[in-house]
């Protein structure tokens, strides 16, 4: 297949591991991006704009399918009229602010894809729920005290892990550091609330082993792939119960999922204090990027046979 993939963020690790996953079946994936992916770039209506005629002339070549990644990438996808298109939303897309886009430009494609039987009910229509793969060999448990020293972490401290940039609301790092503080005054160790963001997606895997605990305070998510990166390492959970965590951290050991401040903090709490990993890697057999090119290309199949 030869499919023209359209997309805000070409920067994102799991977008960039879909696109080789997929080339690796041998399809043909060209890459069309938003401009101006950085902080020091605001995209503006105009940028948009010019991206959507950009997309609609390269939709004119010899493609089979038109694949978009997130809902501002929607309107050129389907105002094209040469191709089947997939959609696929990622989360902030569809509960944002721009959530009204990608909900009307949905009824015009040929498939969604979703990340959660959660954002699938707020989609209303037909949805193929197959949330972003993960390299589960590069995210894999290592020895704790080997990925503290690569960091140079404090072994005599607890580490709990916010594994975003500060300044985005939606992931509010602000109640993270209320829980954080808490402990503190709690706990006999010291506890470090490492906000991490930024850094290359390699490297991620000694942080999520350097830590005792991923705290996920968010207040809406797609499904987060922070936390599937986590189970891949065994790293306990404590997140609110956003999306479809629930039903995924139920069987796995020191991890769950709350919603209000002192349960979130008791069970941060008894994470560092037991001082154990989670089972978590067990529970993410069919996260694994393979599984998702797999479930994404008979996406794809079904879209160019309608």
């Amino acid at each position: 297949m030869r499919i023209l993939t359209l997309v805000t963020n070409d920067h994102a690790g799991f977008f960039r591991q879909q696109v080789t996953g997929i080339r690796a079946r041998g399809h043909t994936v060209d890459v069309l991006a938003v401009p101006g992916y950085s902080k020091e770039v605001d995209r503006t209506v105009l940028t948009h704009a010019r991206y959507c005629l950009r997309s609609i002339g390269a939709a004119l070549g010899p493609y089979d399918l038109v694949h978009a990644n997130y809902g501002l990438t929607a309107p050129p996808a389907v105002i094209q009229p040469r191709h089947p298109v997939v959609l696929t939303l990622w989360g902030s897309d569809l509960m944002g602010k721009y959530g009204s886009v990608s909900r009307l430009c949905s009824r015009f494609v040929d498939e969604v894809v979703v990340m959660s039987a959660e954002m699938a009910v707020q989609c209303d229509r037909d949805c193929h729920v197959i949330p972003h793969g993960i390299d589960v060999d590069l995210f894999r448990p290592l020895p704790r005290e080997t990925a503290r020293r690569e960091l140079e972490w404090d072994d005599e401290r607890h580490h709990v892990l916010f594994p975003y940039d500060q300044s985005r609301e939606v992931k509010d790092f602000p109640r993270a550091s209320r829980i954080v503080d808490r402990l503190g005054t709690e706990l006999d160790d010291p506890v470090d609330l490492h906000s991490v963001s930024g850094i290359a997606h390699r490297r991620m895997p000694l942080y999520m082993n350097a830590a005792d605990v991923l705290l996920l305070t968010s207040k809406r998510e797609g499904m987060p792939n922070s936390v599937k990166e986590a189970l891949a390492c065994n790293l306990p959970v404590v997140a609110t119960a956003v999306s479809d965590l629930p039903a995924l951290l139920a069987d796995v050991s020191h991890s769950t999922t709350a919603e209000t401040d002192d349960a979130l903090a008791d069970a941060v709490q008894e994470v560092l204090l037991s001082g154990e990993r989670s089972n978590g890697r067990s529970a993410i057999d069919s996260l694994a990027i393979d599984t998702q090119i797999d479930k994404l290309e008979r996406v794809y199949r079904s879209a160019i046979d309608e």
